[in-house]
């Protein structure tokens, strides 16, 4: 390929020609996509032979040299810029992301970190420097470790009074737990001999914490079917102010997107439901909602449905259609919907486990049959600001987007799946090990593989290092590095294996 540099005679339409020519030969390689100026492709060509001549002086002598560092000098410019899907360094980077975690395996040193003596593992959490990996067990202790080392930090005794759910960062030093007695705890990494503060509010299980970095509000859900804000603005020795944000029968877990845009709230019978324009400043003072009784529609795997690219039957309650939104502001509307689930059209299921994509692409979901005798983990993507595609509801309804059937191994029990910081990685509980998802065999982003109909999540590797059931996963945020714990207490870290 010849770039040829221009001379200071040359007319001025003439370097317009060589860039042209150098464009047309670049869509002969498949590493780039067409050019639209690939029509003009004689003309450049004219273009580029007078501008050789002129740079070898007319004579034609170094023209090979010439033509061997222009080429070698372009092919250098390309993949510095990062031309061409092959060339492009952020795809180089996920491409040997790919191949580190397809090698990863149990490290040495961390099959070994066992908490037998505490329980099982309910939930894993790391700090969002990833210098800390904390552990939330059933026997009311917190375990902390340093995931580089695999070195046991502290064990915070007695942390709660009853089984630990779930951990939260707030930030590098601030994290929260919440517990099966009915209460959240703050703590401060410079300072584990104490609690900052307990904060009492839920009349059950405390099951999972979220935090808004807007407004600095934390969020909890329970078994009370309550959602409450908590004010860390102004907490104290004695808690902090609080109020009951949102309240729904059948609550298992509650997610705030990563933009704090919307609330996502899955139940045991089988809803979802989404508050859209998310206040948390603001209480929904709300009764019972007629709208948890509608049916589902039926699931399509052609997509070429309604009701399929919405992923259920949808419905929206705001302030002008639901007399208990009157009087209030146009934020905070509702909408249920049903998600289907491949093989349980006929039978309810339950969602168990919800976690959001990292950009806000999409929701994942761990759902089982109310027989438990079946599990999925699906994928569905949020229609508002995806690419386009034919008109749907104009609300962000979900599509079905992925799934694959769960080995159903430890029935009763909450298995927490999760995504890789980039989005393009599910760790999924299966068994007595993990599985690491994909959307295609190339790891590829959610946006660049988006099938048409509702596809198969793609194995990228088993792990089986546990000897008991998988209840939690989580990646670390900062390292290629994932921590897996069982439900007899034992705690697994994952590194590349080379």
């Amino acid at each position: 390929m010849s770039s040829g540099q221009p001379s200071d005679n040359e007319e001025p339409e003439e370097p317009r020609a060589a860039e042209e020519n150098d464009d047309s030969d670049e869509d002969k390689d498949s590493t780039r996509p067409s050019s639209p100026r690939a029509g003009r492709k004689s003309t450049g060509t004219q273009g580029s032979s007078r501008l050789e001549s002129a740079a070898d002086g007319g004579t034609g002598s170094g023209g090979r040299v010439s033509r061997a560092c222009d080429s070698l000098f372009s092919w250098i410019y390309r993949r510095t810029v990062g031309r061409g899907p092959f060339v492009d360094p952020a795809r180089d980077h996920f491409r040997n992301m790919t191949r580190l975690y397809s090698s990863m395996s149990p490290a040495t040193d961390s099959v070994n970190l066992s908490t037998q003596t505490h329980g099982a593992v309910f939930n894993l959490e790391y700090s969002p420097d990833g210098s800390v990996l904390t552990v939330a067990c059933e026997q009311t202790e917190v375990l902390l470790f340093d995931p580089v080392s695999s070195r046991h930090i502290k064990t915070l005794v007695e942390a709660h009074e009853d089984c630990v759910n779930n951990i939260r960062f707030l930030d590098n030093r601030l994290f929260a737990t919440c517990s099966d007695d009915t209460t959240i705890a703050l703590w401060d990494l410079r300072k584990l001999n104490s609690k900052v503060c307990s904060l009492h509010g839920h009349a059950s299980w405390v099951k999972n914490i979220e935090y808004d970095t807007h407004t600095r509000l934390l969020v909890t859900s329970g078994f009370d079917g309550n959602v409450i804000t908590w004010d860390t603005n102004r907490f104290t020795e004695e808690g902090c102010p609080h109020k009951k944000f949102f309240h729904t029968r059948y609550l298992m877990r509650m997610r705030l997107t990563p933009d704090c845009s919307k609330m996502l709230i899955s139940t045991s019978s089988g809803y979802l439901l989404i508050l859209h324009d998310l206040d948390l400043t603001q209480s929904l003072e709300v009764g019972s909602y007629r709208i948890l009784r509608a049916r589902r529609a039926p699931l399509s795997t052609e997509g070429s449905s309604a009701g399929t690219r919405s992923g259920g039957s949808r419905h929206t309650i705001d302030s002008k259609t639901h007399p208990h939104r009157e009087g209030l502001s146009p934020r905070n509307s509702l909408e249920v919907l049903t998600p289907e689930i491949p093989g349980e059209r006929d039978r309810g299921n339950c969602i168990t486990s919800l976690q959001l994509h990292p950009k806000g692409w999409a929701t994942l979901l761990r759902c089982s049959s109310n027989m438990d005798d079946q599990e999925w983990t699906c994928v569905y993507e949020f229609q508002e600001g995806a690419p386009p595609r034919p008109p749907v509801s104009p609300r962000c309804s979900l599509r079905l987007t992925h799934y694959i059937e769960e080995a159903n191994v430890g029935r009763g029990y909450i298995k927490e799946l999760c995504f890789s910081p980039d989005g393009r990685l599910i760790c999924s509980p299966y068994g007595y090990g993990v599985r690491l998802l994909a959307f295609d065999e190339h790891c590829a982003e959610l946006v660049d593989c988006m099938p048409v109909r509702t596809a198969l999540l793609r194995e990228i590797r088993s792990i089986y290092s546990h000897s008991d059931v998988v209840l939690t996963s989580k990646f670390s945020p900062t390292h290629c590095q994932f921590a897996t714990g069982c439900l007899s207490g034992r705690v697994a870290l994952y590194q590349p294996h080379f």
